[in-house]
């Protein structure tokens, strides 16, 4: 039988099991209060759509994984925006598929793996086909041959604007990215699930090398660390149980975010050695969609700089920024140790982040440059 221990407060048998127990409440409490206060601010931002007497065919990138959940949130968003939404793929004959349809028009999106061929056959019926460029600039070697196929292009990276108007293209616009709230928005993931630090993404060159800065100190640290290549690190051993080496389905990341008291996001650099076709070394400044998936879960975000990131988030109000690897550190540290600020912030991002920032935002502003 367990000893029987007496003070002035209780009596306690098994005190250490009891006291468990308590913290398990009140850690408990807490998150279910935290994810109470997100719903609520959910609830109060208005999501109502214009939905437009058009027809659209869309055609999804077909390339499966990690573009699917793309290809998803997309497709579901525009049936929301359009009386009617036809969905092929660029794998299949789409040029035959929008002579039968008639659409008012076609939305290609990512288009790499979509044949120029097509789109001009599409054209010569007199309907117009949009595209909208997901990887840019890292894929510009590619895209330059097909942009002037278009009549509108659509750009996630604001430099690329006029390196497709000086091909030729009449209509460029610059459209980011953004998220879709179906599958990134807060939840209350299971004890289990939660760390101090998480960060999502592939070890590009660059970017292991700024990890191999700071690997001593996560080591030390409550973190996951989730993506490809990661054994490109300098002291991979160091944090090799800190490391998931795959990719990650949407509604994962999406736990991981939830999971985590602070989300690193660490911008791929544009003219980084792996998987880059940037020969002109067309420099990168706006966000990418992790920035908006991460603030749309309520997490705090440590950001590295970009330039254009000030139109979308206040740096210290709705998010929080890095330039340097012991600046991200010190980060790390102040606001691990001030919850409450940490979570101020959080809430201002998820705020910003569905007023303006998704795909139904996006989708809107396209269909009004194509139909006013």
């Amino acid at each position: 039988m367990a000893p029987i221990r007496h003070d002035k407060h209780r009596t306690v048998r098994g005190g250490s099991r009891l006291h468990g127990r308590e913290a398990a409440y009140a850690l408990g409490w807490e998150h279910g209060y935290w994810y109470g206060q997100c719903e609520a601010l959910i609830q109060s931002i208005p999501q109502s759509a214009q939905m437009r007497p058009i027809h659209v065919l869309f055609v999804a990138t077909g390339k499966g994984f990690p573009y699917s959940p793309l290809d998803e949130a997309i497709a579901e968003t525009l049936r929301l925006l359009a009386v009617r939404v036809s969905i092929a793929n660029a794998k299949q004959p789409v040029a035959e598929i929008a002579v039968r349809l008639r659409p008012d028009v076609v939305i290609v999106l990512d288009g790499l793996e979509f044949q120029t061929t097509e789109v001009d056959a599409i054209r010569r019926e007199g309907i117009r086909v949009v595209v909208w460029f997901t990887d840019d600039p890292y894929y510009t070697d590619i895209t330059s041959n097909l942009a002037p196929h278009y009549d509108h292009v659509f750009t996630l990276e604001r430099m690329c604007v006029p390196f497709y108007q000086a091909l030729g293209c009449p209509n460029v616009h610059h459209l980011p990215l953004g998220v879709y709230p179906a599958v990134f928005r807060p939840s209350n993931p299971p004890r289990t699930a939660r760390k101090e630090i998480s960060f999502v993404g592939s070890a590009y060159w660059k970017r292991a090398l700024f990890f191999d800065q700071i690997t001593d100190y996560l080591a030390t640290k409550d973190t996951w660390i989730t993506g490809i290549w990661w054994e490109r690190l300098r002291d991979y051993p160091k944090l090799a149980s800190k490391i998931t080496s795959r990719w990650m389905e949407a509604d994962e990341t999406a736990a991981n975010y939830n999971g985590a008291r602070i989300v690193i996001n660490m911008h791929r650099a544009h003219d980084d050695e792996s998987f880059n076709n940037n020969s002109l070394a067309i420099e990168a400044v706006s966000p990418n969609p992790r920035t908006f998936e991460i603030s749309a879960c309520a997490t705090l975000q440590l950001t590295d700089i970009r330039m254009d990131l000030p139109l979308y988030y206040l740096p210290d109000v709705e998010i929080v920024t890095y330039s340097s690897p012991q600046e991200m550190i010190e980060k790390i540290e102040y606001y691990l140790a001030h919850e409450q600020e940490r979570r101020l912030i959080a809430l201002r991002g998820l705020h910003r982040t569905l007023r303006e920032h998704t795909y139904m935002k996006r989708l809107e502003t396209m269909l009004a440059i194509l139909f006013g």
